[in-house]
């Protein structure tokens, strides 16, 4: 399945809201990884959850980004990402 065609499934809402949450969900588990409370048999594994929220991120920015040049009303990713919602 093309990206175009998933994303037209998803409401615009639902990407905007999908990108923040992960976004926020990368920070907390940045500033985890950061801490020292991370076990050290848990590093591993803390690290490929951070990898995999990027990688799920990366994923609906690139839809987002398919959905603003359909959409000229939307705001660009920059501005959607350093707004507060």
């Amino acid at each position: 399945m093309e990206p175009y065609s998933m994303s037209q499934n998803l409401s615009s809402n639902a990407i905007i809201y999908a990108t923040l949450a992960l976004n926020s969900e990368i920070a907390l588990q940045k500033e985890y990884l950061d801490s020292s409370d991370v076990p050290a048999d848990e590093r591993e594994n803390e690290e490929e959850i951070l990898s995999d929220l990027e990688q799920a991120f990366m994923e609906f920015v690139d839809l987002y980004k398919i959905r603003c040049k359909a959409d000229k009303e939307l705001p660009s990713i920059d501005e959607l990402l350093n707004s507060q919602l």
